[in-house]
């Protein structure tokens, strides 16, 4: 148990160490563009082996409740110093955002740490995400499920399959390439599998029990576990929340022909309607 914890203290930072540089020393980036996407590079490789330990957990899985995979709390084990490490990798792509809009004062002369509280006010929710993942989910998988339901822990680690199209749209904006082709496509397939994989997951979830315990679908949640009910309602709030700002997202950027407006002003461009992409401001 802890050696599995250990290794992925181990990896997921060190991961990140390794590509920030060698995006530093062989691409010649800065460090704040390497720490950025090194970030992203480290979510999208964790989102992947997640989706594929869920695909291997609920397709062994026949009995939603009484079948068990070995993988799924060796990945929990893994997988959760994960959520630890992306608070801090977050606050470093929010300290190198400041720096590039012009918050130098806020970030130089030794107060890195000044821009702390700007960061919790800007990501309280995806903070206050990873915290409950790491206090709450992971002891309540690892003893409150005695290991019955891998089935549905396999279809939760499903979730993360979004994560990877949703880092490459952040970087393909970071580039100003929302115009191009690969951001459209990129940015359809986000949707999508947002959608499906956290949108419709909760939802899912109380169906798959449904057709278990051969009861209505509205009849699950008196029956389930209050710890279950509670978890959906904290987090499938979230995720309809976050889904609503993508969907906007996309419409705004479609709306400007390809230029995301808070983008671009963000920036220091201007949008442009009637055609694709920003215009530096004079």
């Amino acid at each position: 148990m802890l050696a599995l914890v250990a290794a992925g203290c181990a990896f997921f930072p060190g991961l990140f160490l390794l590509s920030k540089h060698a995006l530093k020393h062989i691409m010649g980036w800065s460090w704040g563009e390497a720490d950025i996407v090194s970030a992203r590079l480290v979510s999208s490789i964790q989102a992947i082996m997640a989706s594929a330990a869920g695909f291997t957990i609920t397709s062994s899985c026949r009995d939603v409740m009484e079948d068990s995979h070995w993988l799924t709390d060796n990945y929990i084990l893994f997988a959760t110093p994960y959520f630890a490490y992306d608070i801090y990798a977050m606050f470093l792509c929010y300290h190198h955002r400041l720096q590039v809009k012009g918050h130098e004062e806020e970030v130089k002369g030794g107060k890195r740490w000044a821009s702390v509280g700007g960061y919790l006010r800007r990501e309280k929710l995806m903070v206050l995400h990873h915290s409950f993942m790491v206090t709450c989910c992971f002891p309540a998988s690892q003893m409150w499920r005695q290991g019955k339901g891998d089935f549905f822990q396999g279809v939760l680690f499903l979730a993360e399959l979004s994560t990877p199209f949703v880092c490459l749209g952040k970087v393909l904006i970071q580039y100003k390439q929302q115009h191009t082709l690969l951001h459209k496509v990129n940015g359809v397939l986000m949707l999508l599998t947002f959608f499906c994989c956290r949108v419709l997951l909760f939802p899912y979830l109380y169906y798959a029990y449904s057709r278990y315990a051969s009861i209505p679908v509205y009849a699950v949640p008196l029956v389930a576990p209050w710890q279950c009910n509670l978890g959906a309602a904290l987090l499938w709030p979230l995720q309809l929340y976050w889904f609503t700002l993508i969907f906007r997202g996309a419409l705004r950027l479609s709306a400007a022909g390809g230029c995301s407006k808070s983008t671009c002003k963000a920036d220091n461009y201007r949008c442009l309607s009637s055609s694709n992409g920003c215009r530096k401001r004079t």
